[in-house]
């Protein structure tokens, strides 16, 4: 199959649905309805998962192979599974690629996995990196999967990443600062609870926030960040992404401080805009820190925004049809009821 695009850029909607029409992306049960984003994919488990001792690369090897190096038992995910934070595992996606050449790929955790602390990455064979799939891969996908802060429960179609797909070299349009929001409100930010209960990832608005999370309140002005805590904070300016971009939040440079801001750095097109009937919306950021306290002021720069051209504008925006982070301030996942 080949595919040609006037200018290198993000694939929008439609044209990601016309690699699966033609069998450059394939499943092992049909696609869900909703499972195509306006610029994004989003990625289901399988049935097959495998608790293991390390994470790893396969270099130049099968990740089948490699699992077998480290694995420590098989899990079968069929009939929900609970994945204890502390450990890692892989599992099986049900998701396949046979890219055509010119095509790359880029996968981050969707926003609702970053936002209870499960960091997860791509694995593909003979792959020499997390979360990129070379043009012209042919082969299964694996997803490598760490709770951090909560226990949860995934099942055979859990969805905890997103692939993004580019045809050729987009250029970087933009990158903006991303600043924190420390005068929001009362409450400007939530932390992990270290011992709460199970977050069953497919259960929507289902679990009371204050068994999960304690809230955060100022204190002369600043945020004491303490070491190896998970917090949910909001930025301090409102973002929008334009019909025709689409944008990633990059990780945090040392430079900027001794913490990572935003595990699920996708955003789509429309995010935050007035057509898509989000203007207001604010940037949710995920933060885990190192090994330092680290003291936060309001306004401070905590992340970076990059922004990219799409091959064409996509044919539904962010939010059409629904969304739980249209418009959204200072915001849990979609697992919780408000506060």
């Amino acid at each position: 199959m080949t595919l040609t695009h006037d200018r290198p850029g993000i694939l929008p909607c439609q044209t990601i649905e016309t690699l699966i029409a033609t069998g450059a992306i394939t499943s092992a049960t049909p696609f869900d309805a909703d499972q195509v984003q306006p610029a994004s994919l989003d990625l289901r488990l399988s049935d097959r998962a495998w608790r293991v001792r390390a994470s790893f690369l396969p270099g130049r090897r099968l990740v089948s192979e490699r699992i077998a190096d480290v694995e420590m038992h098989p899990i079968d995910l069929s009939k929900g599974v609970v994945l204890e934070k502390g450990c890692v595992y892989i599992a099986e996606l049900q998701e396949r690629l046979s890219l055509p050449p010119g095509l790359i790929a880029r996968a981050n955790p969707k926003s609702s996995t970053g936002r209870v602390d499960v960091f997860v990455r791509l694995l593909t064979d003979r792959g020499g990196s997390f979360d990129d799939v070379e043009a012209g891969y042919e082969g299964p996908l694996y997803l490598e999967i760490a709770p951090q802060t909560f226990s949860i429960l995934v099942r055979p179609g859990t969805r905890l990443n997103q692939l993004r797909l580019k045809a050729g070299e987009p250029p970087k349009l933009e990158t903006r600062s991303v600043g924190v929001d420390l005068q929001g409100g009362e409450v400007v930010g939530f932390r992990g609870r270290r011992h709460a209960g199970v977050v069953d990832l497919d259960r929507i608005d289902g679990h009371d926030p204050k068994d999960f999370w304690e809230p955060l309140t100022l204190r002369r002005g600043e945020l004491l960040l303490d070491p190896g805590e998970f917090y949910i904070l909001a930025s301090s300016d409102d973002v929008e992404i334009p019909v025709d971009q689409a944008a990633e939040m990059t990780p945090i440079d040392p430079s900027v401080g001794e913490f990572r801001v935003h595990y699920a750095g996708f955003f789509d097109p429309g995010f935050g805009t007035d057509e898509a009937h989000g203007a207001g919306s604010k940037g949710v950021l995920e933060v885990r820190t190192h090994d330092t306290p680290f003291l936060l002021e309001h306004g401070q720069i905590v992340a970076r925004l990059v922004y990219e051209p799409l091959t064409e504008r996509p044919t539904r925006l962010y939010g059409e049809g629904g969304s739980h982070y249209q418009r959204q301030g200072l915001k849990l996942s979609k697992h919780f009821r408000a506060w």
